[in-house]
């Protein structure tokens, strides 16, 4: 594994409607503190200005600690606020034409909920599979029927881009999705539902790290 498998190891997304209360960046700064390589902006009720809005103070947020802020869906923010990169679902903007608009320098993650749109997704140039939904959420509403590992250890034999797991996951589960072949996890009420966002990020980043790493647990 190297430091760029590293960097994507644990995604935070954000979540205005399960974070009980708090704010984003509240949500997001308690995130990195535990230990979170990737915060996701995905907010799909809010106006344009207002996503810019909360990219900017991410944007901000995530270089002061040394993150990766990955935009959900919308490319024209995350090229707005010079953001790392964007993550594209099925239903979203082509991948093959996100690839084009980010450039070669920017990450793109795609969805893929089977050997289809991965493959689909490797040839239009993502730079990791977002594997999933793993296991059942209620995190998000359009996920799809949970996949199970199965297809993670299928993907792994196949390719050999970072696949980063989704759906579901949560600290009774993450030592098994790492050790069926994904290379990280994307969490959301696993850790900006919980009371202690900061323990919650650590104890899924010390579990990440144990499996792919061993030597590593405390970094």
């Amino acid at each position: 594994m190297n430091n760029d498998l590293k960097r994507l190891a644990l995604h935070v997304l954000t979540d205005r409607t399960l974070s009980l209360g708090r704010d984003m960046l509240t949500v997001a700064a308690a995130a990195l503190d535990g230990g979170a390589t990737v915060i996701q902006l995905r907010d799909k009720t809010a106006s344009t200005r207002l996503l810019i809005e909360e990219a900017v103070a991410l944007r901000a947020l995530t270089r002061e600690r040394g993150a990766l802020l990955i935009v959900n869906d919308r490319i024209d923010v995350a090229l707005a606020v010079d953001a790392d990169g964007a993550h594209v679902g099925q239903d979203d903007m082509p991948a093959a034409l996100a690839r084009q608009l980010l450039g070669p320098e920017r990450i793109l993650g795609v969805s893929a909920g089977n050997l289809e749109e991965a493959a689909e997704a490797v040839i239009a140039g993502a730079d990791y599979l977002g594997v999933g939904p793993i296991y059942a959420t209620a995190s998000k509403a359009d996920a799809g029927q949970p996949q199970g590992t199965v297809l993670l250890s299928q993907l792994a034999s196949r390719h050999a881009l970072p696949l980063i797991a989704i759906g579901g996951i949560n600290i009774a589960n993450t030592r098994e999705v790492i050790q069926a072949g994904a290379t990280g996890i994307a969490v959301i009420s696993a850790v900006v539902s919980a009371p202690d966002i900061t323990a919650a990020t650590h104890d899924l980043r010390q579990i990440v790290l144990a499996e792919l790493y061993g030597h590593e647990r405390g970094s």
